[in-house]
């Protein structure tokens, strides 16, 4: 373990020190600052790995760090594992440049956490062991399901993965001069050594102090913004609509989303689809019992949301100075040096200095991190926990489950190098938004419906699930995003860039008739199971118990 974390600072070294520190065909100067404090994180979060790995010792260790976080702990990995690239560089970047419907994009984000909180925290804890297709399947077929889920996981993951390597990318790119190239295999490596050696005790970890830093990193930035305006939000909006360009549309709606369905559509894929992500659903796992997972969600939806608010600020503030004089050097040929993603990382520079300035890029590439490292653990419990414990081998060994895990953890991670580097262009805030329409439409509504609706089949689910599944993504791709700007064609044949109001509502539709269709003897034994499932789900009797650390 100590040869691959020399190997890897070297390594890093090497890249920094190669890298010609351009961008856009303009010279950019090595912030020492920003590389200390990248390194300082890698060290730290390297230790963890290492004490993590330790105590990594089951299947249980490796997917769920044996159920032995608190959930004042867990709260804030979940917080971390949301507060993504397209949260913190996404969103005040989308503020930055379309004011008022960049709010909107917060707020959808947020509430989902309610659904969350009073329909599935404390059933998915009683109910489930290391993914949510275990509740899905717990009374329907488990190869069906099981399959089903695993296709929607990997979906989602991927689409997440893409625009979190874009993201870090662009931002060592920007800030320390590395190729792009160079910056994604990094992320990828880091990544895949945090996932293998440590699980997801050491990914908790990661996720618990990056979330800890960005916290205070964006509150320091949001106060010092209002300290400019002697803390009158008022004062900063009246700034803000003098320097854009916009002027006082910024603070009304329809810069992003222009019509009623798309505005719907978005928010349904945002806030149905959180409670489809694998990666934060078996983050309830990771706890001791249903109390636990509901006291998750609680403090997760506290941070998140002050998260979005301070998020506000920023992207306000970010307006106010880059758009100002003193902002001009933060511009190329008339746009923002990195792109819109880049407004609040210039911003924490002129509000603090290098030294600031670092701390931010150190967080911004820890936030990254985190979110990745369990997005790869999500995939790789889809294929081993899924797919081969429970489909193709359900006698394998825990020995050989995780080793299968870390072997899908390395492809999974040469993956998202590949695919990071290939959709370099692309819009951070649409991948994600895409990925969760994906969830939405996929996930949700076998998971929702398999722990409320007593009717629910496995041949409902199962073909329902793949109908939604793709639709959302034929829809995607005949889409305006794909289907003009990707192929080149004139017109799309379909006129909506988010298609969750169409495929959740199939999705919906199809399970519920596929199966109340369904008159088989195996459909009929599965609704008589609904009873026993409920029970456990509302009093967690036979719900497997946490491992001390």
């Amino acid at each position: 373990m100590f040869k691959i974390i020399a190997l890897l600072l070297l390594t890093c070294f090497s890249m920094f020190a190669a890298g010609d520190a351009t961008f856009e065909a303009t010279k950019r100067e090595l912030n020492i600052p920003a590389i200390i404090m990248f390194f300082i994180f890698i060290v730290g979060t390297l230790g963890i790995t290492y004490w993590a790995a330790r105590k990594t010792k089951s299947a249980s260790d490796f997917y769920t760090a044996g159920g032995g976080i608190s959930g004042f702990q867990n709260g804030l990995a979940i917080a971390g594992d949301y507060m993504s690239a397209a949260a913190f560089l996404g969103v005040s970047g989308l503020i930055y440049l379309k004011g008022y419907d960049g709010v909107i994009y917060a707020v959808s984000f947020l509430v989902g956490w309610p659904i969350i909180l009073f329909f599935m925290a404390e059933k998915l804890r009683n109910l489930g062991k290391f993914t949510f297709a275990d509740i899905a399947a717990y009374r329907l077929g488990q190869k069906e399901i099981r399959t089903l889920a695993a296709f929607g996981s990997l979906s989602v993951v991927i689409l997440y993965l893409i625009a979190q390597m874009v993201g870090a990318g662009k931002l060592i790119q920007v800030l320390f001069g590395m190729e792009y190239e160079f910056a994604v295999i990094l992320v990828g490596v880091l990544m895949i050594i945090y996932v293998t050696f440590g699980g997801m005790l050491a990914t908790t970890w990661v996720q618990i102090i990056k979330a800890c830093l960005l916290l205070s990193g964006v509150s320091f930035m949001a106060v010092m913004v209002l300290y400019h305006f002697n803390f009158s939000f008022e004062s900063l909006a009246v700034k803000a609509v003098e320097n854009h360009t916009s002027g006082e549309s910024i603070l009304a709606p329809g810069g992003f989303i222009s019509d009623p369905i798309s505005a719907i559509s978005l928010g349904m894929a945002l806030m149905l689809g959180t409670a489809g992500l694998p990666h934060v659903l078996m983050r309830f796992f990771t706890v001791g019992n249903a109390k636990e997972a509901r006291k998750s969600v609680v403090y997760a939806t506290g941070f998140v949301g002050y998260f979005w608010i301070i998020i506000t600020i920023v992207g306000f503030g970010a307006i106010a100075f880059l758009n100002s004089a003193e902002g001009a050097q933060y511009f190329v040929d008339g746009k923002l040096f990195g792109g819109n993603n880049m407004a609040s990382i210039h911003l924490s520079h002129m509000l603090g200095g290098n030294a600031f300035l670092g701390f931010i890029s150190a967080v911004a590439f820890a936030t990254i991190l985190a979110v990745v490292s369990g997005l790869t653990l999500a995939g790789a419990s889809a294929i081993s926990h899924d797919i081969y414990a429970n489909v193709i081998n359900p006698n394998a060994s825990d020995e050989n489950v995780v080793k299968l895990s870390k072997i899908t953890v390395i492809i999974v991670g040469i993956l998202g190098v590949i695919l990071g580097i290939a959709f370099e262009q692309q819009n951070i805030a649409y991948m994600v938004g895409l990925a969760f329409g994906i969830a939405a439409s996929a996930n949700f509504p076998i998971l929702f419906l398999s722990i409320y609706w007593r009717g629910l089949t496995t041949r409902g689910a199962f073909i329902g699930g793949f109908i939604g599944l793709i639709t959302a993504v034929t829809l995607v791709v005949v889409g305006p995003i794909v289907w003009v700007q990707i192929l080149g064609n004139a017109e799309a044949l379909f006129p909506y860039k988010h298609p969750a109001l169409f495929s959740v509502t199939v999705a919906f539709v199809a399970i519920w008739f596929f199966s109340i269709t369904d008159n088989s003897q195996k459909g009929k034994a599965e609704k008589q199971l609904f009873r026993a499932q409920n029970i456990r789900a509302e009093t967690g009797f036979g719900a497997a118990g946490a491992v001390d650390h």
